[in-house]
């Protein structure tokens, strides 16, 4: 009966040490396919900004710091799981990519170009602003130098004023071209104002800014001559009621 007791005993704790192991097993494959998940979605997140970089303006060494955001995250996957030859082999071509570049050149990748209508152009500062976040978020790991993340954030910072600029420039014109000046002078003084509260402007935003200037005060002069024609006509009109009103009666 003691022996019966005992082995019940023995079963019960082992079936508890059974579960406690299948349950611990449980919890780590859930946590190793969060992470992996986790990994995945960063290398979604970066090769979708490396796909768009070709729009911008932007620094080889930035573009290179994007690579090795995917082949970090492509090396924890590995570590986390038995890799498959896809797996390996997109590890290999990425770091021959990064190997191919040079990870302190300044170079420009790609050129300005404002899209055509203004659904790209959302699109275009939304990509714009992802670099920004991923840039942001690889500094705040020691992964980008104070120096090289403050250089890198004030020319994206840049290339979003220029995108803003140009197309607040584009929408004046077309407001000028239908007559709308008040629009148009908005559109500008916007423009200016953007451009003004920087601290530094490039060669190529300074130059806008001349020319936002020298827009805005002939669209005022051509407003001012526009309300003085328009106060002329109406001291005219009143003139012409009052000759009418005081003019002598015609006897029948």
């Amino acid at each position: 009966m003691i022996i019966i007791v005992v082995l019940v005993g023995v079963l019960f704790v082992t079936a508890i040490i059974l579960n406690a192991v299948q349950q611990h097993r449980a919890k780590a494959e859930a946590e190793k396919r969060t992470e992996i998940a986790k990994f995945k979605a960063i290398i979604d997140e970066t090769e979708n900004a490396i796909s768009v970089c070709s729009q911008f303006p932007i620094q080889q060494k930035l573009v290179v710091l994007l690579h090795n955001r995917v082949l970090f995250a492509l090396e924890n996957i590995i570590s986390l799981s038995p890799a498959t030859a896809d797996l390996k082999q997109r590890l290999k071509d990425k770091e021959a990519m990064i190997k191919s570049m040079d990870a302190n050149s300044s170079e420009l990748l790609g050129e300005f170009g404002l899209p055509d209508n203004d659904k790209q152009v959302i699109q275009y500062i939304q990509g714009v602003k992802k670099l920004r976040v991923l840039l942001r978020a690889e500094h705040s790991k020691g992964k980008v130098e104070p120096k090289v993340f403050i250089e890198q954030d004030k020319q994206l910072e840049r290339l979003q004023l220029r995108v803003n600029v140009e197309t607040l420039g584009r929408r004046a014109a077309s407001a000028m071209s239908a007559k709308m000046l008040g629009s148009a002078r908005q559109y500008f003084e916007k423009g200016i104002k953007a451009m003004e509260n920087q601290s530094k402007l490039d060669e190529i935003l300074a130059k806008r800014l001349m020319q936002f200037k020298q827009q805005l005060a002939e669209i005022q002069d051509e407003l001012k001559n526009a309300n003085a024609e328009d106060r002329e006509r109406k001291k005219e009109e009143d003139r012409d009621e009052l000759d009418e009103l005081f003019a002598p009666k015609k006897k029948w």
